[in-house]
């Protein structure tokens, strides 16, 4: 007995080397390139570009989401109860991956006959939602399958935040730059705010910049398929459900797990408020730079001080989840978020727009909080699934992230949907270069005072999160013991 269960823990167990984490971090890096860009500028692209009005666009995001309230959970049962001899998780990154990408790219292909047609953005945008749960529920669920090692998953998390990270940097610094680079329509020498660099950039938000946008994203969609494909080779999967537990997985698991699994239910909560903060700000951002302040010229330089904190400091997580706490350590980043969208109103203020100090510093500390808010919160998701799998004897790693993924998509609908409709109710026009001041109050309530009261609930529902540093050890001991249990 003893035996079998050293040799589970050698397995199980695995320390991952810097090449592994790496490589899963590659998955992150992709995903962000193909729905970051989506989450961050489908809004702005469709009601401007495209001559969707804000209204529609705010309906057709709504929509298409809550189909995943159907969606997601037939993904995780569908792929908790197969196996294939390159793994679990692992194939679906390529299966699913390249029609991903190629979908991706359909939403800003510059063809006349769709341009405005809502039937065809609706289409693409509802398959390439479905298409995106069966990439990152499998992709979620690989997290947990490589290693049981606490100190390990601290640092997988690390890593692939610093990987998601750079990705943000592509997608909310350079994207944005390179396509108004490349707008043809009223193109002249600006300042980008890079330390006196200018350029030559057009306007981003007229028809005649289609080309330039779907040119940008192609070359985008294309870093993000290799990507994908170096995750699939680079990864292993050491810790998985048995072919008896992958037999008896049932759609109903997931009613089983929210019933009994409490850390989810805080967890999944605390997931549904992060991400909705965070696409309310995202959502309107592009709306902010190009109206509230009035420099979009300025997207790139503010979003490369964005993207500091989440590829320099993830390193750090572990010593400060250590030092602060793990409820510490999310108190602490949402408070630095809260406060950078405090700096972010005064930025928006008559007389400060032009002051790009105030740009850099509330950007970095909103950005410090958000990315280490949101980042680390995935190194709790493996001992949630090891805790269900205690109460339930089933390792539904693929349910469990299909739960996590519902709880995401509900945050990405309500900061991807209610934003615009927001705007729409206090009159945004799409077709104006200008807004009213009552257009302009409604970018700054979904910009930045929604995302801080959200924010404050969610660090009252991490609170109620009941899975100590102690706990996951006991959960381990006895995994371990159940194990050897039944391999002995």
């Amino acid at each position: 007995m003893s035996e079998t269960k050293a040799q589970i823990q050698q397995e199980e167990y695995h320390k991952l080397i810097l090449g592994e984490r790496v490589g899963y971090g590659l998955g992150d890096f992709a995903q962000n390139l193909v729905f970051g860009t989506v989450g961050g500028f489908l809004a702005l692209y469709m009601t401007t570009v495209n001559a969707i009005g804000t209204g529609t666009a705010g309906f057709i995001f709504l929509f298409v989401r809550i189909i995943n309230v159907f969606w997601d959970p037939m993904v995780g049962t569908f792929v908790d109860k197969r196996s294939s001899r390159a793994g679990k998780y692992r194939p679906w990154l390529l299966r699913a991956g390249i029609p991903l990408v190629i979908l991706a790219a359909l939403l800003f292909v510059p063809i006349p006959a769709v341009r405005g047609s809502v039937p065809f953005a609706f289409i693409v945008y509802f398959a390439l939602d479905l298409v995106y749960s069966v990439v990152n529920i499998p992709y979620g669920s690989l997290n947990a399958s490589l290693t049981r090692d606490p100190e390990s998953i601290d640092k997988l998390t690390s890593t692939r935040m610093m990987l998601a990270n750079g990705a943000n940097l592509l997608v909310y610094t350079l994207f944005p730059m390179f396509v108004q680079m490349a707008a043809p329509k009223g193109r002249s020498l600006k300042d980008t705010g890079f330390f006196g660099l200018k350029l030559n950039m057009g306007t981003y938000t007229d028809a005649s910049a289609g080309h330039a946008w779907f040119s940008v994203y192609l070359v985008y969609m294309v870093i993000g398929a290799v990507a994908l494909f170096l995750c699939y080779k680079l990864t292993r999967e050491r810790v998985v459900a048995t072919a008896e537990q992958s037999a008896e997985v049932k759609t109903t698991d997931l009613f089983v797990e929210l019933k009994n699994n409490r850390p989810l239910v805080i967890l999944g909560l605390f997931f549904m408020l992060a991400f909705t903060f965070m696409f309310f700000m995202n959502t309107v951002n592009g709306f902010f730079n190009q109206y509230v302040v009035g420099h979009s010229e300025w997207m790139g330089a503010v979003g490369l001080i964005a993207s500091i904190p989440g590829i320099a400091f993830p390193v750090f997580w572990p010593k400060l989840k250590k030092i602060f706490g793990k409820k510490g350590f999310f108190h602490l980043f949402i408070g630095m978020f809260i406060v950078g969208e405090i700096l972010t109103w005064v930025w928006s203020l008559n007389g400060m727009h032009d002051a790009l100090w105030l740009a850099y510093v509330s950007t970095f500390i909103k950005q410090w909080g958000l990315t280490s808010a949101t980042g680390f919160m995935w190194a709790l998701v493996p001992e949630v699934v090891s805790y269900g799998e205690l109460k339930s004897g089933k390792r539904n790693a693929a349910i469990i992230n299909a739960i996590m993924g519902l709880f995401f998509k509900i945050g990405f609908t309500l900061g991807g949907a209610v934003p615009l409709r927001f705007l729409a109710a206090f009159g945004f026009n799409e077709t104006s270069a200008t807004q009213h001041v009552h257009a302009l109050s409604g970018i700054n309530l979904t910009a930045i005072w929604i995302p801080v009261v959200l924010a404050v609930i969610s660090m009252v529902i991490m609170q109620l999160y009941p899975i100590s540093d102690k706990d996951v050890e006991n959960i381990n001991t006895q995994l371990d013991a159940k194990r050897a249990e039944l391999k002995g």
